[in-house]
């Protein structure tokens, strides 16, 4: 049988707990830490980029779970905001390693959430060959994804986001 998207994304969800517990092993502003980081924030922000565009899209489209899909993409965008702060601090600080900290919490919690409760539910209410289609288009948004962010495509947006969070 072929794979559905629930484990193509947990595929990606294990990547990313492996990265995390990696970059913790880290210190200071160390090439391994640079270069961890950098796949991290990479893959982990290409991958929710095409996770709400072929998965939250469709569970969008069902009153069931639309409400798990919206409550996942405002997590999303908490977790992009904390990634470019993150990105723009000095690896070596103390205040650097506080808020990856917070950010390998929140992310952890989030990719759980998703596993334990939303999938399961998704996968019910979407359907056996829906979960198997949206696999084919995940795997094609991804490297387009990856691109965006190398690309900082996002960042402007999201550096807004922050300033008007900080000024409200």
């Amino acid at each position: 049988m072929a794979q559905d998207i629930f484990e193509r994304l947990k595929q990606d969800h294990d990547k990313h707990r492996e990265l995390i517990d990696a970059i913790k092993q880290t210190s200071g502003d160390s090439d391994d830490r640079k270069s961890l980081f950098t796949q991290f924030k990479t893959d982990a922000m290409a991958h929710a980029a095409a996770e709400e565009e072929t998965l939250y899209v469709a569970m969008m489209a069902d009153t069931e779970i639309r409400q798990d899909a919206q409550h996942s993409v405002k997590e999303h965008a908490e977790l992009g905001m904390l990634f470019v702060e993150i990105d723009e601090m000095d690896m070596g600080s103390s205040a650097w390693l506080n808020k990856f900290n917070k950010l390998a919490e929140e992310y952890t919690h989030h990719i759980d959430e998703e596993e334990e409760e939303k999938f399961p539910k998704a996968r019910e209410e979407l359907g056996e060959d829906k979960a198997v289609a949206l696999t084919a288009e995940f795997e094609q948004r991804k490297p387009e994804e990856i691109q965006r962010v190398k690309d900082k495509a996002d960042v402007p947006e999201i550096k807004k986001a922050i300033e008007e969070e900080e000024g409200a």
